[in-house]
């Protein structure tokens, strides 16, 4: 319900509140409407949207959850009361301690995981109803064999469902960003140029003019302000074509070393003027075909974010290309000062810029850049404590070229 009537809203900071909520209500409802077994006891799946909320949410939903799962079990009646709540307790200390590494991990792993989850649950709160039993008949065997076979499977049926339609928002997302690349390139290869050559002939009257011993003071501030505005016209336009797709004279098949090494000498002098220091290492053999300039360029952009969000304030850069798997690995970290969680979702989107005077032109020409060689952006940042850009692009072949 979630992810297909509130996942498209804006408001994100209230995401982590409905996953909360619908949890709640299943947890409720599950604990409302139980399976009253005849051996004493009382069966219900509490636990799988427990288990699913927590691997996904981590302790700051399991938290609330485990809160709010004690006391409407109170309120249902004290008679196993303190088995449940220790019980809950040892699951709270286990199970959201495993949702980064969870959510680091491939799909496949993940099912795997919050399968493994559920039938450890369910086994270990089993294991614990045998110490209430003097003798443990067939029927008891049997209902041990149906709990968890019933976790397991709704467990299993819940995730896939989750990664499914979270794998289908991915594939919306990227194919509306592949558009608007498309869209801006195919925009940006037909008119820049004919802009440009009005811009540049414009900016050499005015500068003809300029030097004109018969101008005020007046006119000539007029003037400046002119050229000064041709000039970020000029800059605008510049970052438009190098949105343009790639040319074929500027094709290269490299391992970035080239690139990489000379974007980090063009750069040291920009990182000294605001007190920052590059820190660059790269370890890549893997090979690839792109548009070198396209590629500087994209770097050269994710160097001066970096640099710029240090500005004043001093740090450190740290750049590295190393390789793994097949797949080539950029990260650009900084320590500067950061973004929040709805400025990172705004990230490579036109016009959109945290900086003053910034177009956002520059973070549309990364995305589009990765995007035209296949690769990925995964951007990791909070407020006062710096950005990391992690890109991953993926190879076929290694070791290709001496």
């Amino acid at each position: 319900m979630y992810l297909v009537f509130f996942e498209g809203r804006k408001q994100v900071h209230n995401q982590t509140f409905f996953v909360f909520l619908f949890s709640v209500c299943s947890m409720i409802l599950c604990m409302t409407y139980p399976i009253k077994l005849d051996l004493g006891f009382i069966f219900d799946l509490r636990y799988i949207p427990f288990i699913v909320a927590s691997l996904y949410g981590g302790f700051k939903i399991a938290l609330p959850l485990y809160a709010v799962l004690n006391v409407y079990r109170f309120f249902i009646g004290t008679e196993g009361f303190i088995v449940s709540l220790e019980f809950s307790t040892i699951i709270l200390m286990l199970i959201p301690f495993w949702s980064k590494t969870f959510l680091r991990q491939p799909v496949k792993r993940r099912i795997l995981i919050a399968v493994g989850m559920s039938f450890f649950t369910m086994t270990f709160f089993l294991f614990t109803l045998t110490t209430f039993y003097s003798r443990l008949t067939q029927e008891f065997w049997e209902i041990v064999s149906n709990v968890i076979l019933i976790h397991v499977i709704g467990t299993f049926i819940i995730i896939v469902l989750l990664e499914k339609i979270l794998a289908n928002i991915r594939r919306r997302e990227h194919y509306l960003n592949s558009e608007r690349s498309m869209v801006i390139s195919e925009l940006a290869a037909s008119v820049s140029h004919e802009i440009r050559n009005p811009l540049t002939v414009t900016n050499g009257f005015l500068q003809l003019l300029d030097q004109s011993k018969g101008l005020n003071d007046e006119q000539k501030r007029y003037i400046h302000l002119s050229l000064k505005e041709l000039n970020r016209a000029e800059r605008i336009v510049s970052d438009f074509l190098s949105l343009a797709k790639p040319q074929a004279e500027n094709m290269v098949y490299s391992n970035l070393k080239e690139e990489s090494e000379y974007v980090n000498s063009v750069m040291e002098p920009f990182a000294s003027l605001h007190q920052v220091t590059l820190h660059y290492r790269f370890e890549n053999t893997l090979y690839n075909h792109y548009d070198k300039n396209q590629i500087q360029q994209c770097l050269i952009n994710l160097y001066k974010n970096g640099i710029e969000s240090m500005k004043g304030m001093g740090g450190t850069l740290f750049i590295e290309v190393f390789e793994k798997g097949k797949e080539i690995v950029i990260q650009i970290k900084d320590n500067g000062i950061g973004m929040s969680r709805e400025q990172v979702l705004q990230m490579g989107k036109p016009y959109y810029s945290t900086k003053k005077e910034g177009t956002g032109l520059g973070m549309v020409m990364v995305y589009n850049t990765i995007n035209k060689i296949g690769g990925k952006i995964e951007v990791d940042s909070a407020l006062g404590k710096g950005t990391t850009f992690h890109i991953t692009i993926p190879t076929q072949n290694k070791n290709k070229k001496a």
